[in-house]
């Protein structure tokens, strides 16, 4: 397992389209995504003990989120051959058993995460209405482990932040995660 750190917020760079399958069984847009007063990209996967360990912090987070018309969307971007606990039917698994609130889509040509220049799970990208990036950070201090009571909501309170004024916070601290897991010559 590799960690990394994304680079920081490139405020204004306009949210890459995608028409990606989710486990819904539906074909899912960024259009479509998009809520009322903004949208939270997140790469994620099943297998990353750092999503593992904050999974429950994301639904949360997420399903508060709704109600500051903020949506969110799940994108899967691994490589599911070496790495087959990210298969897509392993993620309708994991989406039924976690009843996401979100979509939780397949990026199986890897094509969606090099558009948005990703480079570890879990990675979060926040955009205002006008798709425009006004957060590319943490979820919160704890990284991959139990939150103490108190921990600042990172994500959260820039993502209200945006649903209220459309800009996100001047101060962002990178997410830390696994290395995305491209397919062999696939990497960027």
């Amino acid at each position: 397992m590799v960690t990394l750190n994304p680079p920081v917020c490139d405020f204004g760079a306009l949210a890459p389209d995608f028409k990606l399958l989710g486990v819904d069984g539906k074909t899912h847009t960024l259009q479509g995504c998009m809520g009322r007063n903004g949208l939270l990209v997140m790469f994620i996967c099943n297998h990353c003990p750092f999503v593992k360990a904050i999974h429950g912090r994301i639904l949360r987070d997420t399903k508060e989120l709704i109600g500051y018309g903020i949506n969110a969307v799940a994108i899967m971007p691994n490589d599911t051959v070496n790495y087959p606990e990210d298969s897509f039917d392993n993620m309708k698994r994991i989406a039924e058993e976690h009843q996401y609130p979100f979509p939780y889509l397949y990026d199986e040509t890897q094509e969606v995460a090099k558009a948005y220049g990703t480079i570890c799970t879990p990675d979060f990208f926040g955009y205002n209405s006008d798709y425009e990036l006004q957060y590319r950070g943490r979820l919160d201090a704890s990284r991959k482990d139990t939150a103490p009571d108190g921990t600042r909501r990172d994500l959260f309170e820039a993502m209200k932040l945006i649903a209220h004024t459309g800009k996100g916070p001047e101060e962002q601290i990178p997410s830390m995660g696994c290395s995305i897991k491209w397919y062999e010559g696939a990497q960027p």
